[in-house]
């Protein structure tokens, strides 16, 4: 059995991780900013826990270096170890130029997407080196690839820098028990992208055909994400779920996808 930490699994595609590690009998500590989320979700997953699974919550403020360290030891307590830690906590704000982009949603995407993900990297590797090794997954996201599209300048580049901390980490972790690997969801419906949607539904409409074929629901990815992550044995793997293949097969597809319906859009 895997003992994980999911950071930022209170909803979105955290959440279904957790609850995908559950019923594949792991145990799971989620984790989010506010006790009722924390709490709401560990409500929603424990029924989720096969065999002798259990799913524990903490809360945490990953740009609090001292505070995901806070993390681990109260993980570690209650699961026994931590062998599987997956970087997911991220803010996007994605539909507005760069010079329009507040400085507070600034502030958010660069402490919770680049500092959350390096001091959760920090606590889970100098831990698992010093307890018999581990995997860590950082969750990346659009633009993460070096591909730039107009309103998402400030979140890309957290990704992409990202990308650039992860592959040196995973150098840094050759020749030890602890692999390093990155996890690029493709792009998901979570509660945060349809708040985004709701701020610019001019841009949804412009892009309805071109968001219905590239867009998955998260229930939908998150089994194949979670079975890589377990299947993984080698430092530096990288789990896409929208390869260039299934890209290919989905604007090649005779049907037409209607995704966003589901939400009424």
């Amino acid at each position: 059995m895997r003992k994980a930490v999911v950071t930022g699994s209170t909803k979105g595609i955290g959440l279904a991780l957790a609850r995908e590690l559950l019923r594949r009998g792991h145990g799971v500590v989620v984790s989010g900013r506010t006790q009722t989320a924390v709490d709401d979700a560990v409500e929603r997953l424990r029924p989720e826990a096969a065999g002798s699974a259990t799913v524990h919550g903490h809360i945490v403020d990953v740009s609090d270096a001292a505070q995901v360290q806070e993390l681990w030891d109260a993980a570690t307590d209650a699961l026994g170890g931590v062998d599987l830690w997956v970087n997911n906590a991220g803010v996007a704000h994605t539909t507005r130029p760069i010079v329009e982009t507040t400085a507070d949603d600034v502030r958010a995407m660069v402490t919770t997407n680049m500092l959350g993900t390096v001091y959760g990297a920090q606590v889970a590797v100098r831990g698992m080196l010093a307890h018999g090794g581990g995997h860590v997954f950082n969750v990346l996201g659009g633009g993460s690839d070096g591909r730039v599209r107009a309103g998402m300048g400030v979140y890309s580049a957290t990704k992409r820098g990202l990308d650039s901390f992860t592959r040196a980490l995973v150098k840094e972790v050759a020749g030890t028990d602890v692999r390093v690997g990155q996890i690029r969801p493709g792009v998901l419906i979570t509660e945060g992208w349809l708040r985004e949607a709701a701020a610019a539904p001019e841009l949804v409409d412009k892009q309805r055909r071109t968001l219905n074929i590239l867009c998955d629901h998260v229930d939908d990815v998150a089994p194949y994400l979670t079975d890589r992550m377990l299947a993984s044995t080698k430092n530096g793997d990288a789990i896409a779920w929208l390869t260039n293949g299934r890209m290919m097969r989905k604007f090649l597809a005779p049907r037409r996808r209607d995704v966003l319906g589901r939400y009424g859009l």
